[in-house]
This record gives C-alpha cells, structure tokens and sequence, in this order.
C-alpha cells in the first residue's frame, strides 16, 4: 500500500511541475551519420587476477588516444565525461590517466600552437563549480578551448526532481562552498552544487577526433578508473566528420564552436566510393540500432553482449524475444558491486540479468576486484556471415537510451572473418572461458538475485529517474 500512496505522488509530481520543454531534436541530439571506413581498430583494456589472486592490467586505449594526439597537424576535439583525480590513489594497474591527458594537450599547444584544441566536459569534473579543476585550469592557460556542457538544456531524467528543482534551486546558481562532504572525493561543496547533482544529468560521451582520425569509446580518461575494463574503436582516415557534426549540437547549446575545423573536414564526406560500413550514432539512434539489430538477427545468430549497466525494458524484451527465435545469446555483465571503495546493491544488472536467465540466456559476470566491468559492447553475427560490431558510451538503460544523457557509438559492419570482428569474438570468448589461469568471469550464480521486491525497487527507479543508472 505505501509503494502505490509512493508512486502516486512521484508520478503526480512529475505531472504537475513544469520541466524542461526544449526537444531533443531541436538541440541537435540523436545524431546518425555513415561513411566507409577501411582502417578500423577494435582497441581493449582488461583486467584479470592470476591462480595467486594478483589483479594484472592491460591497455590499449589510452595509448592510441595520446598518439592521435602527437599526429595531429590541424585540430583536436574531444569529449570526455570524467576528467578528474576524485577518488584516486596510486596502487597496482592504476595510472593517472587524467593528469596524463591534461599534460599531453598542453604540451602539444606549447609545441604545436596552430593546432586548435577543443575541449568538451561535463561540470561534474568541478562538482557543478564547487572544486576547482587544476587540470582544465592548466590547459586553459595554455589555449585549449574548453567547453563545459550546459546540462540545463538536456532533458531532464530525473522529472520527480528536476522539475522542482528548476523552480525552487535553480534560479540560485551554483558555485564554491563547504556545505556538505563532497560526494565524488575529498573536499567540501556548496548546497547549491549538490542539488544540482541530484538531477543525474550527464554529457556521457567519450570522443576524439582530429584531421586524420576517430576513437569512440566506453573509458574515461579517469584516474580513478583507469583499471577498467573498456573497448574503443580507433578509425583512421574516416569519421572525423561525423564527430565534428554530432559534436556541434552540443557546442551550439553550450555557447561554443567547433571552428574552422569543420569545413575542412566535411569536404571528404562523399568521396567514398565503397559502402558505408561505419556508423556514428548518438542518444536515440543508438537505441534504434540495438533493437534494429537483435530484431533483425535470423535463429543461429551470434549475439555477445558486454555491457556495464542493463535496464532498458525494450532491449531486455528484445533479446528475450531473440533468445526464444533461436538467436546464440551470451551476455557479461558488470556485478554493480564496486563503485570506486564504495559497495553498490548490484542494480539494475541483478534484476535484469535475472529476467534474461528466465528466458533461457547464459550468464556470467565480470569477477570484478574494485574496478568496473565498463565496457558497452553488443557483437551480432548473423548465419550469412555479416556481423556488427556496436561500442561506446552508452549503457543500456532509460537515461543513455532515450534522448536524456548525451551519449556517443560506432557500429562497425563486416564480415565475420574481417580482423576486429575475429579479435571481439576472441576478447568474448577468452572473458567467457578465463583461459590459461586467468580469472576475468565468474558464473551466474554467483550474484543470482531473483527477488521480486528488488527487481520492482530496481525497475521504479529506472522508470522515475531516482538512480544513477
């Protein structure tokens, strides 16, 4: 009874006050655009423990992202989430990988300074103007152009909040004060910085771009979370328009540009003679691909699935409904138990995983060790010998899936015998079957939960918005 008195009142809130009314269409968001690509490089970091227990690191993307940046001769662009050192101290397998990115740009505007270096975040690297950002300070100083996200014109995916929020909060800004603990590390913030964290919003894209190439990807140059498993896909010689074209709609809403880059680029769009075989998707479209692509997989299909947060009731309903076609369906799911020393209740992937066990799918989880299984990889193979490979940024859940979060990934066509549709088959295999000593899975009992109160806790908080998944 106090569950339905509860959810009357959330939903009669979220009716009555008024929200954000700009579309995401009119902000430029769910973006897709293709082009042929015929150099592509699926790029992994992963992490395992040995038969003593030692957890090993390895790494690719980061290492093709600093390069990317020492080749560049006309522009960089990037768009990444978390650039920060909350939460960080140095140990086995982790790296300051913020610390190291911020030094790379600004010694490539020192050495370089005709290259034009834009920077795209989110303002939850300063905790909403709390903090100060020594990194984004120093690269500042040194030229780059650094574009902080205007979270207020994304629509809101927590209404019960938000839409109080705007009303009552708002109109007092953000900025520095020592109120309450900060919740992402040492310090304090202000009050007004903290409610403003409560709307759960995000530019949750990670992206590089320059004149000569692309990487999307799932990981953040993130110190804290440099042990985690993430995929990237590297694309040289093709794509970097897109990026620049999906990547305007968040500079125009947040009072930046791209700059004369564009232009230079987008005059190779259309000199591909071949098929397009690469696509850039953002928000929506990418919602439109995954259900394109399990609705479309024939029975006999393989369908691999690594994904870090699962919830979306459509996706789960259409791999269920693969599964019952006679689709090959495995999927990896991140525990949701670790989040930076912190234990989490293991929402929304227990519940969802639970669903999808019921309906016939094999399971297991990342044998997680305090960092996150991150990676948000879906791999369809279809009997012809086509297959897809889809990767970046997005979860898939409500906020990533539906026009809410700002979001970037790739889908990559190409016979099932082309070179990273032969190594995602094998990074899956070799996560599913932990080979030679090395612990990456564990099986699905491990972290089972097939309570019914759990599983409705977990789908209201995704309906609602009152997570952070």
């Amino acid at each position: 009874m106090r569950l339905c008195v509860a959810m009357a009142v959330l939903f009669l809130v979220v009716g009555v006050f008024p929200g954000c009314s700009q579309a995401p269409d009119e902000l430029g968001l769910g973006y897709s655009g293709a082009v042929h690509a015929g150099n592509v490089r699926l790029l992994v970091d992963e992490t395992w423990t040995d038969g003593q227990g030692v957890r090993h690191v390895c790494q690719e993307i980061f290492d093709a992202v600093f390069e990317m940046v020492d080749q560049a001769e006309e522009f960089i662009l990037v768009d990444f989430f978390l650039l920060n050192d909350f939460f960080y101290e140095p140990g086995p397998g982790l790296r300051p990988l913020s610390q190291e990115l911020a030094e790379r740009l600004v010694a490539k505007r020192k050495a370089c300074p005709e290259v034009a270096i834009v920077f795209i975040t989110d303002p939850i690297n300063t905790v909403y103007g709390s903090i100060p950002s020594p990194l984004f300070e120093a690269m500042e100083q040194a030229g780059v152009r650094v574009v902080w996200t205007d979270l207020d014109a994304l629509r809101d995916s927590n209404p019960v909040w938000s839409k109080p929020w705007r009303l009552l909060a708002k109109p007092w800004g953000t900025g520095p004060g020592n109120a309450v603990a900060n919740p992402m590390g040492e310090g304090r913030i202000s009050m007004r910085s903290l409610l403003k964290l409560l709307n759960f919003k995000a530019n949750h894209r990670k992206v590089v771009a320059t004149e000569k190439s692309l990487l999307v990807a799932s990981a953040n140059p993130h110190s804290a979370s440099s042990a985690h498993w993430n995929v990237a896909l590297r694309v040289d010689g093709a794509g970097s328009a897109l990026a620049l074209e999906s990547e305007s709609a968040i500079l125009d809403f947040s009072g930046g540009k791209v700059g004369t880059a564009v232009p230079a680029v987008r005059g190779a769009l259309g000199e591909h003679a071949l098929p397009n075989n690469l696509e850039l998707l953002t928000e929506r479209r990418i919602k439109e691909k995954v259900l394109a692509l399990l609705g479309g997989a024939e029975a006999g299909a393989r369908i691999d699935l690594a994904m870090f947060y699962l919830a979306d009731r459509d996706v789960l309903r259409a791999l269920a409904a693969a599964q019952g076609r006679g689709c090959r369906i495995r999927a990896i799911l991140d525990p949701n138990k670790d989040a930076f020393g912190r234990t989490r209740n293991g929402m929304p992937n227990r519940q969802s995983a639970d669903f999808l066990a019921r309906a016939g799918t094999p399971l297991r989880w990342a044998d997680t060790h305090g960092e996150q299984f991150h990676a948000k990889m879906l791999y369809v193979e279809q009997p012809g010998g086509s297959a897809t490979l889809l990767l970046g940024s997005c979860n898939f859940t409500r906020r990533n899936l539906d026009n809410l979060n700002a979001e970037c990934d790739l889908a990559y066509a190409a016979p099932a015998s082309e070179a990273n549709m032969v190594r995602a088959r094998e990074v899956f295999d070799r996560w599913w079957s932990n080979p030679g000593g090395r612990t990456y899975t564990t099986e699905y009992a491990t972290y089972a939960d097939p309570s019914r109160h759990r599983r409705l806790r977990a789908w209201l908080m995704e309906r609602t918005g009152l997570c952070t998944f």
